[in-house]
């Protein structure tokens, strides 16, 4: 099946080296898309969990390599920007190897003006001024997610959807709502300072596509955990948030359209039998 065609395509937070790290869902998504950038902003490895016990699987030396034949099979530029989890490559940047930038921020351009990419870590007072908190956060996250696994699997086997704690938790908490709205406002003053028009950002593990006081356009990627999501330009300037569920569910109706497509077609040019043929022979 054809692939879809994008301008560009923004991920973050896929934690590579973690055991919730869903790369066989991004590799999937990648695999059916194409586009001419591909922005990798932030914890796109997970070293603090590598650090800390953290295991590197075989679909997560996949998803590097899906990368690497994009870059060389479709000459896709790949900008990685560092996050916190990541934040060992703060030492080396900026690095350029051919169609692969490792930077720290990127100015991306559209006929509208420029959207400010960044992962998002520097507008996180916890993770600035306090790593230590982050870390431990990091690790009761880890936590919450092996529970998260464990339930799931009970609902799964009373044939109940997928339930994510996490996102019930931070929706319920009062301090973790009133966090993504500062957040939310300390990016957009970021933007209108640099005067852009728009900020992307990762970070949170809370995807959004929004306006900003009327003034600046607000897109977060989520995160490859547990939202599953990414930011696609679909023309330039033209920006979607996806989910990997509905991205897949769209190309499996587009494939099952196809395939009738071409039965019908199949049966509209098979030879027409003569009934009368063997009557007459």
């Amino acid at each position: 099946m054809k692939k879809n065609e994008y301008e560009s395509i923004f991920l973050s937070d896929i934690h590579l080296g973690t055991r919730d790290s869903k790369a066989t869902e991004v590799i999937q998504f990648l695999k059916a898309t194409r586009c001419k950038k591909l922005i990798l902003n932030g914890d796109i490895v997970d070293g603090w969990a590598l650090k800390g016990g953290g295991k590197w699987l075989p679909d997560h030396t996949k998803f590097v390599r899906t990368v690497l034949k994009k870059m060389e099979k479709q000459g896709t530029e790949v900008i990685y920007l560092r996050g916190n989890h990541d934040d060992i490559l703060e030492r080396f940047l900026p690095i350029n190897f051919g169609n692969l930038r490792i930077v720290d921020e990127y100015l991306h351009a559209t006929p509208q003006g420029n959207y400010l990419v960044v992962h998002g870590d520097g507008f996180d007072s916890v993770t600035t001024s306090h790593k230590w908190i982050a870390v431990l956060g990091a690790k009761a996250y880890e936590l919450l997610l092996g529970v998260n696994r464990l339930y799931n699997k009970w609902r799964s086997f009373r044939g109940k959807e997928y339930f994510s704690l996490s996102k019930k938790i931070k929706g319920r908490v009062k301090s973790a709502v009133s966090f993504v709205d500062r957040y939310e406002d300390q990016l957009k003053e970021l933007a209108l300072v640099r005067d852009c028009c728009g900020i992307i950002c990762g970070h949170i593990h809370t995807p959004a596509d929004k306006l900003l006081d009327d003034e600046v356009h607000y897109l977060n990627s989520g995160d490859w955990v547990e939202s599953l999501t990414a930011i696609v330009e679909t023309e330039p300037g033209e920006f979607q948030l996806i989910s990997h569920s509905e991205f897949m569910a769209r190309r499996e109706s587009s494939e099952a359209l196809l395939e009738h497509e071409a039965d019908f077609t199949e049966e509209e040019h098979e030879p027409k039998t003569n009934p009368n043929a063997e009557l007459a022979a």
